[in-house]
């Protein structure tokens, strides 16, 4: 089930994305065949992780997002694409090591941050006052708030996707 679609056997819709990923790449992911099957899912994690990408978060923080969601949700192909943007950044080792551990941070500004990232998922946005506020203690503004639930969404939409599909 879920056979990772090439660009001769994809949805007409999901063809521009897959030849834009390919040549960006230089290699069509499994993942990205396998989303395929609906380019309404495709194109809409494309879309959202632009906008995430594009937000005021530095990439470190984007990728701790994305770490945090993809080990809660035990993606690993997500976790291997993230350690490896991490490792670019570069994050250093023991902040990689506790993320993907999912253990508390060195850093306390991304211990924050990953702890609030946790929290929004698991009251679903109800979280305490204390949290928000400790996020915003450590330098983030109530919009990085926000970007981090567009972040929860796009990451927890691949995630889930991703391990449905059984990507590789």
């Amino acid at each position: 089930m879920f056979a990772a679609h090439t660009l001769e056997s994809a949805p007409p819709q999901s063809q521009p994305a897959m030849r834009a990923i390919k040549e960006e790449f230089g290699t069509l992911p499994d993942a990205v065949g396998r989303l395929a099957h609906s380019p309404e899912l495709l194109n809409g994690f494309l879309a959202l992780s632009a906008g995430f990408e594009g937000s005021t978060l530095d990439a470190l923080s984007q990728e701790t997002v994305a770490m945090a969601v993809s080990v809660r949700n035990q993606c690993h192909i997500c976790i291997g694409i993230h350690t490896a943007r991490l490792r670019k950044l570069p994050a250093s080792p023991d902040v990689v090591a506790a993320l993907r551990e999912a253990r508390p941070l060195p850093d306390p500004r991304l211990e924050a941050l990953r702890a609030f990232t946790l929290d929004v998922m698991a009251t679903a946005g109800a979280v305490e006052d204390a949290t928000l506020k400790s996020l915003l203690s450590h330098g983030y503004t109530e919009r990085n708030a926000l970007e981090v639930v567009l972040g929860i969404g796009t990451y927890t939409l691949t995630t889930l996707a991703n391990r449905l599909t059984k990507a590789v």
